[in-house]
């Protein structure tokens, strides 16, 4: 090549560049450097102005020359040394990652479970496991948990790309990734990894120590920042929930396949299913973990679902009682839909049971482990009760749930209703009288509608006077407050539920009337006169 045709000291490194430096944690004389040319220089006396190094230019399995990438000192042992090389500049792309136990001396190789073509950037040690380790590659971050003996990938939320550098957090055990690109990853709470052993693969489940849930308020949104305001993801809010679950169950459609793999290698007979029992199979939900929290008493307070996966995974909890609402996913059954909670529960102590649902049949998977959920101290009007707030917000949640509840069961029997004025218009044998039975019914239907709507107005948020508070109306004045508030309950949120609760009893024990003696009355006389189907009514069969 001739002389111009790389730009010295400009775009190339020199032999001899320094580009890894680290200090002992146990050790603030012992320093380890790394050179671009594949030198490791070792001191013992690194605070004197006449330090003398000793130079490892040899490491037995790593071509001679090889790129120093990272050194990181133990933060146990002051001999226990690690360091990755990079040999990418020849085209080699192996993983060159190497431990020693003798502050350099000698060196072993530690790549058992990386890629072939992994080149290895960066290396860190956890803070209270020695055995813990993380490497950072050219395909992803590695970790393992027997000093390298064998290497794991880590997967979840990390793209396919080179892991440049790591740190690790201490306070909240998080850790830090710099991939090439300019990403920057953070893993919430590595510290379960701690809990990862050999024995522990062979167990059904487990649910790792639970960290403390910080309950707060959440701030939502945020206005007069336009394009120049940054918002990145936080952690999910509530208590978070790491587990491991072993094998899991195998649907009959599975089975059925893995049985037709191994009969069509062997040329064997293949069986013939009918056309049932594949539908069957089709059809069959796949199992599902199902998360149980309870109480100091024992109280269920709430179920969450999640798809079931062998390994590692995490699922959280919004610290809030149970939904009121229930709803269907495309019309049908679907264990996995996301439900909404409704108030805060009390700040304490709660435990969560890990369990898989098989064809229907709950197994336990883990049993109840304790967390606590810690309030912090940052409310500018605290409640002085907190219980007693708590209890009342309970109070007007299981209220709303029996109020919304009523108006949808209502807006149920208006359509029932239609149905049953159809037919007895097209009954011929449908007394006279059945209509007027009938439409007096939805006469008092649509009256409660609206007490419970009541008329809305023309421009948005307008009220036609004079009229009765609407319930919803009334109910959501009580709700909205407390929905996001830990301020004591005041006199007129006292008063308003009063009313609230004055207002709704006859209307309840209207609807409740119709639905259980009109309107089977009406079905009744409807059947005698054999008039078609209508939703909810039982053909007579004798």
């Amino acid at each position: 090549w001739p002389t111009d045709a790389v730009a010295k000291d400009v775009s190339t490194s020199q032999y001899g560049t320094i580009v890894a430096m680290e200090e002992s944690p146990k050790n603030d004389k012992l320093l380890y450097v790394g050179t671009d040319d594949g030198l490791i220089q070792i001191t013992e006396n690194a605070t004197d102005a006449k330090a003398t190094w000793q130079k490892v230019s040899s490491f037995v399995g790593v071509p001679a020359n090889t790129y120093i990438a990272d050194i990181h000192a133990s933060n146990f042992e002051q001999n226990v040394v690690y360091a990755a090389f990079d040999n990418r500049k020849r085209d080699d792309f192996k993983p060159y990652l190497m431990k020693s136990t003798n502050k350099g001396k000698s060196w072993t190789m530690i790549t058992n479970g990386l890629p072939e073509n992994g080149t290895v950037h960066t290396i860190e040690q956890d803070y209270i496991n020695k055995d813990l380790l993380f490497c950072g590659t050219e395909f992803g971050v590695f970790f393992t948990i027997n000093g390298g003996a064998k290497w794991v990938q880590l997967k979840a939320g990390i793209p396919t790309i080179a892991v440049r550098d790591m740190a690790i957090q201490e306070r909240e055990s998080d850790l830090v990734l710099a991939t090439f690109g300019r990403g920057f990853y953070v893993l919430d709470d590595y510290s379960p990894l701690r809990e990862v052993s050999d024995a522990m693969l062979e167990e059904k489940g487990k649910i790792f120590p639970i960290k403390d849930a910080k309950m707060y308020l959440q701030k939502g949104g945020h206005y007069g920042q336009g394009a120049t305001y940054y918002k990145a993801k936080n952690a999910p809010f509530g208590a978070t929930f790491t587990y491991y679950v072993g094998d899991i169950p195998k649907t009959d459609k599975q089975l059925r396949v893995e049985k037709e793999k191994e009969l069509f290698k062997n040329s064997s007979k293949m069986p013939i299913y009918d056309w049932r029992t594949i539908e069957q199979q089709n059809n069959e939900l796949k199992p599902y973990l199902l998360f149980t929290i309870t109480d100091t008493n024992g109280n269920t307070i709430r179920k969450i679902a999640k798809a079931a996966s062998k390994g590692m995974g995490r699922i959280t909890w919004d610290l809030r009682f149970d939904g009121g609402s229930v709803r269907l996913s495309k019309n049908k059954f679907n264990p996995l839909a996301k439900t909404r909670g409704r108030m805060l529960v009390m700040p304490g102590t709660y435990k969560v049971a890990m369990g898989i649902v098989a064809k229907g049949v709950y197994s336990e998977l883990a049993p109840a482990t304790a967390f606590k959920a810690n309030a912090l101290n940052n409310t500018t009007l605290p409640a002085p009760d907190r219980a007693k707030l708590v209890a009342f917000q309970q109070e007007i949640s299981e209220l709303s749930r029996v109020v919304n509840g009523t108006a949808h069961f209502g807006e149920d029997l208006i359509k029932k209703v239609a149905y049953l004025k159809q037919a007895a218009l097209q009954t011929a044998a449908a007394k006279g009288d059945l209509m007027q039975q009938i439409i007096a019914v939805e006469k008092a239907l649509d009256g409660i509608r609206f007490t419970f709507e009541g008329a809305k107005g023309k421009a948005s948020g307008e009220e036609i006077p004079p009229q009765q508070v609407p319930l919803n109306d009334r109910l959501g004045s009580i709700i909205r407050p407390h929905w996001q508030s830990t301020s004591a309950v005041t006199k007129v949120q006292t008063d308003a539920l009063a009313i609230l609760k004055e207002e709704f009893t006859p209307v309840y024990n209207a609807i409740k009337q119709i639905a259980e003696t009109q309107i089977p009355a009406i079905e009744k006389a409807l059947e005698q006169a054999k008039a078609g189907y209508t939703p909810g009514r039982l053909p007579n069969w004798e």
